[in-house]
C-alpha cells in the first residue's frame, strides 16, 4: 500500500486531506462546540459571499482547466468567449485562477466588461489572476459552487479536469431535479467533450438513468459566437438581461 503524502494529515477515519482548515471538518463527528463553530464559520462564509456578489450581475460563469497557458488554443478560445460575454452585457465570473479562468477574465477586462473571481483556498495556493475587478476567496468548494449558481445566468465549460466535471454535473443535476430552470449549460470544444456526451447518451440515456430531455439540455459547440448567442437569447427571453427590480445599496449595511 503506498505511503500517504507527507504534506497531508491522516485523521482518525483514514481520510487524507491537504488543507489544515478543513481537516477536522471532514474527518467525522467532533465535539459539539467544534461543530457549532464550524457551522457558524460556514454561515459567515456564505454571508460574505452574498455581500460581495450581491451587485455584480447579470453574470455568466466560465469553467476550465488552470493548466492551459497563453499560447494554447483553449486559452485563446476562452479569452474570445470572455470578450463576447462582456460585449453582450454580462459580468464574467470564473474560479479566479490561471489558465482558462484567467483567459475568460482577461477577455472580459479587455472588452471593458466586469471580471469577477471566486477563488478557492487550496493546499497548493491558487493566487487570483491579474484580470479581476473584484474577487473573493472561499474555504469550502460547496459554498463557492452555491455562489456561482446563485449569481449566474449560465455556465460555459471549456476543457478541464475533475473540478470542471464536478461543476458540469452539479449544474446538470440541479436542472434535472428542477432546482434551476432554463439554465444554459454550454460545453465548448467538441473534440474534447464528445466522448462525455456520447457516454451520457449511449450509457446513461440508453440505460434509463437519465431522460433524453435532460441530456439534450447541454449545448456542445466549437463556436464562441454560438455559445454566447445561445446564452443571450435565453437571458433576454427569461429576464430581459437583468435581475428585474434593481437592488439598491444600503449605506447602513456598508454596501
Amino acid at each position: 500500500m503506498p505511503s500517504p503524502n507527507t504534506n497531508s494529515i491522516t485523521p482518525p477515519w483514514g481520510k487524507i486531506v491537504g488543507s489544515p482548515k478543513v481537516v477536522r471538518f471532514l474527518e467525522g463527528p467532533q465535539r459539539r462546540g467544534f461543530e457549532l463553530a464550524r457551522a457558524l464559520h460556514i454561515f459567515f462564509e456564505f454571508l460574505r459571499g452574498f455581500r460581495v456578489l450581491h451587485f455584480v450581475g447579470p453574470c455568466v460563469t466560465v469553467f476550465g482547466s488552470a493548466r492551459f497557458h497563453e499560447a494554447h488554443p483553449h486559452y485563446r478560445l476562452a479569452r474570445d468567449i470572455g470578450s463576447r460575454l462582456a460585449r453582450a452585457g454580462f459580468t464574467v465570473i470564473t474560479g479566479g485562477g490561471p489558465g482558462i479562468m484567467e483567459a475568460a477574465n482577461r477577455g472580459a477586462k479587455e472588452a471593458g466588461g466586469r471580471s469577477i473571481g471566486c477563488n478557492i483556498e487550496l493546499s497548493a495556493e491558487q493566487k487570483p489572476n491579474p484580470y479581476l475587478d473584484q474577487w473573493i476567496t472561499f474555504h469550502h468548494f460547496f459554498v463557492r459552487k452555491v455562489m456561482l449558481v446563485k449569481y449566474s445566468y449560465a455556465f460555459i465549460a471549456l476543457p478541464g479536469g475533475f473540478g470542471t466535471l464536478d461543476e458540469i454535473f452539479e449544474t446538470a443535476t440541479l436542472m434535472q431535479t428542477g432546482k434551476i430552470q432554463e439554465f444554459p449549460l454550454v460545453l465548448v470544444g467538441k473534440d474534447f467533450w464528445r466522448p462525455l456526451i456520447d457516454f451520457i447518451h449511449e450509457r446513461l440515456v440508453a440505460s434509463g438513468t437519465v431522460d433524453p430531455a435532460d441530456a439534450d439540455r447541454i449545448l456542445l459547440t466549437d463556436s464562441p459566437s454560438e455559445a454566447v448567442s445561445f446564452i443571450t437569447e435565453v437571458a433576454m427571453r427569461r429576464f430581459g438581461l437583468s435581475y428585474g427590480r434593481r437592488i439598491k445599496r444600503r449605506w447602513y449595511l456598508r454596501e
